[in-house]
This record gives C-alpha cells, sequence and structure tokens, in this order.
C-alpha cells in the first residue's frame, strides 16, 4: 500500500518547510539561534526590545504569568486598534515580525518561546524535542485545546501555528499543548485495525466493496473517496437531546438519513463539510453535553468559538469514534497526511543524524587479557547482547551475596532501580493511567507502570490493546530473603521492573500484546 501512495506522491512535489528563521537566520535544525529562542521573561528579549513599537513598551509592567493582558492605551495612531487574544499569544508582540506564544505540558506548566509568523507545528515539536533531550521518534505533537469547550484536536504538522491561534480572536481559552500522539499516523501502518470492512464500500453509484488495505490510497486520490456509514448520535441544539442516525461520509460532506437506512437523495439531509471546519475530541463528554457516552466528537467552524455551534456527535465504542475521526482527517487533508507521514523518515534516509564523535566510536572488546577492536558488525551485536546480560547477572549476584542480607536490605535497590525510568509514574491513579495513556495514543502496546493503590508493596502495569486499557498487577514475590517481582502468581520471575519490562518488550508473555511504546511525561 505505501509503495502505490509513494507512486501517487511522486506527482505532487513536497511544500517546502517553512524555515523557522528569515533572512539567513537559520533553521530549527541548526538550534540554538537568537531568532528562535526559549524565554523566561519575553518582556526582556531583545528581538522584542528592537521590535515593540511605542505602545508596547508601556505595557512592560504586565506579569507574564497573567492570563490574559491588554495593550495600554495610547493617544498615538498606532494603539487604536487594542486586542484580545488568545493566551498561547502575547499582546505585547503582535506588532512584531515575531510572535511569543505559550506552549503548555500535561501538567499545566508553560514556556514561552518567540516564533516567526510561518512556523509549523512540527517546527515547535522539533525545537522542543531539541532543547529537552527527547528522543524524536515523530510521535511527538502539538494539540489545539479549548478548555470551556472541553474538546481539543492534533495539530497537523504542515499547518500554521500562528493560523490556528489567530482562529481564537476574541477568545482566551485556547492552548497549545505539547505531548506524545503514538495514534497520529498508525492508521497508514495498520489500516485494517482503523477501518472495520462494514462501515466503508464504495459510491452508492458502483456498489462495490472496497479491500480495507486500499482504504488509505482512495482516501489521498482526489479522484476516488470510499463511503464510510454507520449509526451516530446527533445532539439537537434546540431541544438539548441526542438522537440515533445513519451517516453517511463522502467527499462532498457529512450526511445523515431521514429514513432507516436508505441512501437515496431524498432521503440524506446535509449535516457538515471540512471546507473551513475541524474535528476535535470531546473531553467529559457525559459531564458537559449529557451525551449517552464519553465517545464523542465533534466538528467546528474555524471562524467559531461558541459551544452552541459545535455540532456534536457521539459513537457507541471507541473503536467506531477513531475511525469516523479519522476518515475526516484523511478526507479534509488527503495527501497532505501522507507527505506529513514519509516525510521524517526521509529525511533520515538522506541525512542521518550522527555526530562527529558517534562516528569516531568503535566497538572494543575487554573479556580477554588483551583488548580488541571488533570489525564483525553481527560480531558487535552479539557482543552486546552477551555484555548486558552478564551485568544483569552481576547485579542479581551482587544483590544475593554478601552472607544472607535481611530482606529489607535486598529490597531497597530492586525498589530505587526503577524510579528514573520514564516509563514509571510513581503514584498515579488508575483514572489517571487512563487519561494519560488515551491522550498519547490508543494503539497496541502503549504502556505505562505505577505504584499499587491497594497493594502498598506491588505495582500495576497498565497497557493498550485494541483500544482497550487493561490493567495488570505486578506482585513481589520473596523467596529466602530474596524479592522479585512477578505477573503471574510467581510462576516467571524478575530480579527488578527494568528487567520485566525488558522481557515483555520482546515477548508477549501473559500480557495480550508486546510493550511498544511507554507514555511519558517531560517539563518543559
Amino acid at each position: 500500500m505505501n509503495r502505490t501512495l509513494d507512486k501517487i506522491n511522486t506527482s505532487l512535489s513536497f511544500r517546502h518547510k517553512a524555515e523557522i528563521f528569515q533572512s539567513g537566520n537559520g533553521n530549527v535544525s541548526g538550534f540554538p539561534s537568537p531568532a528562535l529562542i526559549p524565554l523566561q521573561d519575553p518582556l526582556l528579549t531583545t528581538n522584542a526590545q528592537k521590535t515593540r513599537t511605542k505602545p508596547c513598551e508601556e505595557n512592560r509592567c504586565i506579569k507574564e504569568k497573567e492570563e490574559s493582558c491588554f495593550p495600554v492605551p495610547s493617544p498615538s495612531s498606532e494603539s487604536q486598534h487594542t486586542f484580545l487574544v488568545s493566551e498561547c499569544l502575547s499582546p505585547w508582540t503582535k506588532c512584531s515580525a515575531t510572535q511569543v506564544i505559550k506552549v503548555y505540558n500535561e501538567d499545566n506548566t508553560s514556556k514561552a518561546i518567540e516564533v516567526p509568523p510561518d512556523v509549523t507545528a512540527r517546527d515547535i515539536c522539533q525545537l522542543f524535542v531539541m532543547k529537552n533531550h527527547c528522543i524524536d521518534d515523530h510521535s511527538w505533537t502539538l494539540f489545539e485545546h479549548w478548555t470551556h469547550l472541553g474538546i481539543e484536536r492534533t495539530i497537523e504538522d504542515h499547518e500554521s501555528v500562528m493560523e490556528v491561534l489567530s482562529v481564537g480572536g476574541m477568545d482566551t481559552d485556547c492552548r497549545l499543548y505539547f505531548r506524545k500522539n503514538y495514534a497520529k499516523y498508525e492508521f497508514f501502518k495498520k489500516p485494517l485495525v482503523f477501518f472495520p470492512d462494514h462501515m466503508f464500500s464504495m459510491s452508492s453509484e458502483t456498489n462495490g466493496i472496497v479491500d480495507a488495505s486500499e482504504l488509505i490510497e482512495t482516501f489521498v486520490k482526489s479522484s476516488t473517496c470510499p463511503e464510510v456509514h454507520g449509526y451516530l448520535h446527533a445532539k439537537d441544539q434546540s431541544r438539548k437531546s441526542w438522537k440515533k442516525f445513519y451517516f453517511v461520509l463522502r467527499r462532498s460532506g457529512l450526511y445523515f438519513s431521514s429514513k432507516g437506512t436508505s441512501k437515496e437523495p431524498r432521503h440524506l439531509q446535509f449535516f457538515a463539510d471540512f471546507t473551513d471546519c475541524d474535528i476535535y475530541s470531546v473531553l467529559s463528554a457525559r459531564k458537559l453535553y449529557g451525551a449517552p457516552t464519553e465517545f464523542a466528537f465533534c466538528i467546528k467552524s474555524t471562524k467559531s468559538c461558541s459551544a452552541r455551534d459545535l455540532k456534536l456527535l457521539c459513537a457507541d465504542v471507541e473503536h467506531t469514534k477513531t475511525c469516523w475521526i479519522t476518515a475526516m482527517r484523511l478526507l479534509k487533508f488527503g495527501m497532505q497526511l501522507y507527505q506529513n507521514f514519509i516525510q521524517p523518515h526521509q529525511k533520515q534516509k538522506l541525512s542521518p543524524m550522527r555526530s562527529i564523535s558517534e562516528n569516531s566510536l568503535v566497538a572494543m572488546d575487554f573479556s580477554g587479557q588483551k583488548t580488541r577492536v571488533i570489525e564483525n558488525p553481527s560480531e558487535v551485536l552479539s557482543v552486546a547482547v552477551e555484555e548486558g546480560l552478564s551485568w544483569r547477572r552481576k547485579s542479581c549476584h551482587r544483590l544475593s551475596s554478601h552472607g544472607s542480607p535481611s530482606s529489607s536490605q535486598s529490597s531497597v535497590p530492586n525498589i530505587a532501580i526503577h524510579l528514573a525510568q520514564p516509563w514509571f509514574h510513581g503514584k498515579l491513579s488508575r483514572e489517571e493511567a487512563q487519561r494519560l495513556i488515551t491522550q498519547q495514543g490508543l494503539i497496541d502496546g502503549v504502556f505505562l507502570l505505577r505504584d499499587s493503590q491497594s497493594s502498598p508493596k506491588a505495582f500495576v502495569l497498565s497497557l493498550c490493546h485494541l483500544q482497550k486499557i487493561k490493567h495488570f498487577p505486578i506482585m513481589p514475590v520473596d523467596d529466602d530473603g530474596e524479592v522479585f517481582y512477578s505477573l503471574d502468581d510467581g510462576h516467571t520471575r524478575f530480579t527488578d521492573l527494568i528487567q520485566l519490562v525488558e522481557f515483555h518488550q520482546l515477548n508477549r508473555g501473559i500480557l495480550p500484546c508486546k510493550l511498544r511504546h511507554h507514555c511519558t511525561q517531560i517539563t518543559l
């Protein structure tokens, strides 16, 4: 399927990625640069001081931590227009060539950065990945979050961040969040998981059934489009109630049938199109909107920020909701989504990121009386694996040596060794764990470890499988003063949680799937 898409893509030239810095000041890949830096105090930034107009200079007394700010009125002609902008945009830079925006983390801490007006979501993500020394696995994502509406969406990598923020206009409740989203492009890798056969068919004129493996190809082609159909709950704004309809998604827009499952033109009524609209997931749908389930999403016009203008829909299960949102994203952006997906991989092939120090490294063998350079690549891999296993055996031996230590003495290293791991989240509740996994992508293998709330010395593995989150207790097992950890009542034992995680990243064991992606939280 990807080969077919590559053929389609050859006829279209890639849109050149907008440079973060203009006039020869560099690009995001060359960070750091004075044109784009994290700011502790935007008011003291050199660029802001140089480009600030007179009305903005009178605004120096405004504190950065205030949620909304107004420019101080001035009799000069430049200050006749006052702005109440999104809290992501700082008002003292509205008149500048660059903009200062706020980006939030999952713990609601924020970082202010200065960016050019044509900066894209991918540029922002790459900047934070480099500044926070994160692993760039192409899953870092920028989210648009509306607090008072209780909705959020993924900002596509190619979208202009300034255009997204300008949509808020007079609203102050739009925020940008930086976090992982493993499911962002997963439908390109596993389309069969995202698109059930019973929800797709070709146009009503042909009455043909499309192969699920070819769905992505038909979506990105401008000449064809599969038809998506199924039942959804829709909210009637006038009556504030929900009613179930049979919906049909076509290239011309989204329709619902006024008579059962009929697709005749006289029975299909127009519901929405996606020309000037975006698709959002609804958070706390039952509490905020009285939805029949929590699997709600909505279509919001880019020109409106009112809850009355939201077109709310609700699915019966998470899988159905994901299918509809993914189909709408593909219908709206088409080939551009596929370009976003393959662009990072193409850059890695053209210019693999290796530093000079990495190129000068060689593999060495210190096991014998004399050291030697290992030139055979296969031998390098085997020696590295053996060295890791040897280190593990030595660690276990040190824990069990020096006489017969007490249980408390031997358990201290086992308990502390996992605390620095990115997949361990400490005293996280069951509800918070489910929320975090849902936010970072409901795909097979997304996981985290946390302390057990019911057993003081136990832990819990929270794992996503088939878009459902399951929780597996990890119990301590005492064997002659040594503490081991097990998922299966002691049948399979591990010396520590790191060994347990590493084993299940390679082997499924008793779990429904292997551990693939760990949930991580960073501080900006």
